[in-house]
């Protein structure tokens, strides 16, 4: 019999069950049947980030100040509580949960229910290693699992809790165009640092591209190096099922995977799945196509933990039309919100039959189910096939591009209610294309098998933008610049620390500063002259670099260059990728921007040449993506090394996002998160890196273990037999 959506649900595995952990912190889950697989990956998670994994589900449930109180939570002191749960009732997640529970097959709803059970099982076993506060989320239900995948995925990515704050470039054609620069407030913890990029890289080599005649795949997400988007390192074994990969912390299965037969990867797509309608308030109501309606009104009542352990009730009151419910107010008109897919409610269970699939015709009739509300989704199998997938609920449109519903649509009027998606068909996607290869870095789609490219033309206007991405052109131009590529040398490029947008630019800079520059320009250009174009520790060069690219294009790469009105002499042409935007439009002014970047330089890293990696620091400061700057600089556990890599909106594959600087140095907020490649060998020949380590819980080794193989630009073989897994054990846990 099913559990019931808020009970915890009971289950015990069979006799044999284990879990091999490995010296670098990693579960081998060696499980008697599916649902006894599934139980100890929910025991796995829960040991290795118990704190993570129930802050998580509180804050999906809504609770968080209930918790927690108003600020603050067991993994970031920054976190507003009282927004999280505003936002969770406001798009009526838990509600919707409930739906989204009970259209699950009972197949995958008895793996979801293990899952649960075997969080409970740990947290009763080992309760000593949770913190007080998490544990007030304690016992888990399946209920738990599907309102976290919902707010994580559907509003979170799809629509994030920042479009609950005031614009900030709303309506604006930079903000339309790129989706990373949604509106923020300019309050908002949430807001980014416009060095970093959401979203990740990922590959698929054909075997004509291989030199082994071998398929490959790559995948290496990009997000907080900390918080609910952490992932987690797993091997999972049970009849029938041999998988490797990873996925973020509460999920039960892997967005990123392989097995004997594929592997899958995914980075995030410019899908837009969420839009804003400007309601025009009318008596007490609001007018839809010239007649008045009223608002649809619920109230929730909030509870909020007060210092002295006591609970205060705050009242809520959720307003909403026939687009979606009132999120914000601009300017006196309330601004309603309407997310596609929120009629899908088998992405976890379309993720895991991907997973399992056995050939691509298995995989593609996954695909056509249309569960995932975004993601780019590249594949890669055994047989040789490889596809790039531009996964996404897109509503289908009666009119506009991506720009006009990139901003704040009309109300008003009917034709903007969209309710339909487009069909599989009308989505774009390559298979087995002439280049050998497919890739995405999260820009468009069009470039994802160059030189064979997608045509936008042959799409509605508003399926995908049009913008350049310098990391994008990276990757293009490493996979393109041989004609065949052996795991050796996809391992070694996917570590590369090259400025794409430096030898861009770099080569009219230099000259312009011969025609136009100071003595002390002209020394700064001989040091960039001699400087190799890398983000390594040693660099010399790239400091001053980075602080004149920001300049140059106003912190906003790939959005400064959409339009190609600002300092490219030469605009972007979605053709030609590898060469726009290019040029100086204005070569003195250019020099003038070097000028302020050498003051600049000097002024906040204290010399101009002073390496990259004394100022890029590894390090991982505390558990949270919340702290303060003044917490960051601060080494735990004694781990602090010398950086390489560095933002991705300078064209650097390797990307790893360095946060404010403090104390003299920055440190990692964001990146290279886990990083895997694997080539279709007769035994699947992989490689893999989680940045962070493969634990968070507090005192665990395992959180800083890798941070030395990052700094020396090394992988980890993947032990993927269990005599290999026996040869580098740590530890057992034995299930029963």
């Amino acid at each position: 019999m099913l559990a019931a959506s808020h009970e915890p649900p009971k289950y015990t595995p069979q006799k044999g069950t284990e879990i091999l952990w490995d010296t670098w912190g990693v579960p081998h889950i060696y499980a008697k049947s599916v649902e006894d697989m599934f139980y100890a990956y929910g025991w796995a998670q829960t040991a290795a980030h118990g704190n993570l994994l129930l802050t998580v589900y509180g804050n999906a449930r809504g609770r968080a100040a209930e918790y927690w109180g108003p600020k603050g939570n067991p993994i970031s002191p920054a976190a507003n509580n009282l927004n999280n749960d505003t936002w969770v009732w406001t798009n009526g997640i838990p509600q919707r949960g409930e739906e989204w529970l009970a259209a699950q097959t009972p197949e995958f709803r008895k793996y979801l229910d293990a899952f649960a059970a075997g969080i409970n099982a740990f947290a009763a076993a080992h309760g000593d290693t949770l913190s007080v506060e998490a544990k007030r989320v304690l016992p888990v239900t399946t209920l738990d699992i599907i309102t976290h995948q919902e707010k994580f995925v559907n509003f979170t990515f799809v629509a994030g809790q920042r479009l609950m704050f005031p614009a900030r470039n709303a309506g604006t054609a930079d903000a339309a165009l790129d989706p990373r620069m949604a509106p923020f407030a300019d309050d908002d913890p949430a807001a980014p640092n416009m060095d970093m990029e959401d979203g990740s890289n990922g590959w698929a080599i054909a075997p004509s591209h291989s030199a082994s005649g071998k398929a490959m795949l790559l995948m290496n997400p990009h997000l907080a190096w900390a918080g609910e988007q952490s992932y987690f390192q797993v091997q999972l074994t049970a009849p029938g099922i041999d998988l490797s990969g990873a996925t973020q912390i509460g999920l039960p299965v892997l967005r990123f995977s392989f097995s004997p037969y594929n592997a899958i990867t995914n980075t995030v797509n410019t899908n837009d799945g969420a839009d804003l309608y400007k309601i025009v308030l009318k008596d007490e109501g609001y007018l839809f196509d010239g007649k008045v309606l009223p608002f649809k009104v619920e109230t929730h009542t909030l509870k909020v933990l007060q210092p002295d352990g006591s609970t205060k009730e705050q009242g809520l009151t959720i307003k909403s039309t026939v687009h979606g419910p009132i999120v914000r107010t601009d300017n006196g008109s309330p601004i309603a919100l309407r997310v596609a897919g929120l009629d899908k409610p088998q992405m976890l269970d379309q993720y895991w039959h991907m997973d399992i699939s056995h050939s691509f015709a298995e995989y593609e009739v996954q695909l056509k189910r249309l569960q995932l509300p975004m993601y780019n989704v590249m594949y890669a199998d055994r047989d040789g096939h490889i596809m790039y997938f531009f996964a996404s609920t897109l509503p289908k449109r009666s009119e506009g591009d991506y720009a006009f519903w990139g901003g704040v649509v009309p109300g008003d009027e009917s034709k903007y209610l969209w309710n339909e998606y487009l069909p599989y068909e009308k989505l774009p996607k390559l298979i087995d294309p002439p280049s050998g290869y497919v890739q995405n870095s999260n820009q468009p789609p069009w470039d994802a098998g160059w030189p064979t490219m997608l045509d936008p033309a042959e799409y509605p206007a508003y399926v995908a933008p049009k913008f350049p991405h310098f990391r994008s052109d990276r990757g293009l131009r490493m996979l393109s610049e041989e004609k065949k590529i052996n795991f050796e040398a996809l391992a070694a490029k996917k570590l590369s620390t090259h400025m794409e947008l430096a030898d861009r630019m770099l080569p009219e800079l230099l000259e312009a500063v011969n025609q136009y520059g100071s003595d002390s320009t002209k020394k700064a250009a001989d040091m960039l002259k001699s400087w190799d174009r890398n983000a390594e520790a040693n660099s010399r060069g790239a400091l001053l670099f980075y602080v004149w690219a920001q300049k140059f294009t106003n912190a906003q790469l790939t959005i400064s260059t959409a339009s190609g009105s600002r300092n490219f002499a030469v605009p972007y042409k979605v053709e030609e990728p590898l060469t726009t935007p290019r040029g100086l439009k204005d070569p003195k002014y250019a020099v003038q921007l070097l000028d302020e970047a050498i003051d600049e330089t000097i002024k906040t890293y204290g010399a101009m040449d002073r390496p990259w990696g004394e100022v890029m620091r590894f390090q991982i400061n505390g558990q949270s993506d919340g702290n303060t700057a003044a917490e960051r600089g601060a080494a735990i556990d004694g781990v602090d090394l010398p950086g390489n890599g560095g933002y991705g909106n300078l064209g650097i594959f390797r990307v790893v996002t360095f946060g404010p600087i403090a104390n003299g140095i920055k440190t990692p907020v964001h990146g290279d998160t886990i990083t895997m490649a694997v080539e279709f060998t007769k035994i699947p020949h992989a490689k893999v890196l989680v940045s962070y380590g493969n634990c968070s819980q507090p005192g665990c080794k395992h959180h800083t273990d890798q941070l030395p193989l990052l700094r020396d630009k090394q992988w980890r073989d993947l032990w993927l037999t269990r005599k290999d897994v026996e040869g580098n054990l740590e530890k057992r846990d034995t299930l029963q």
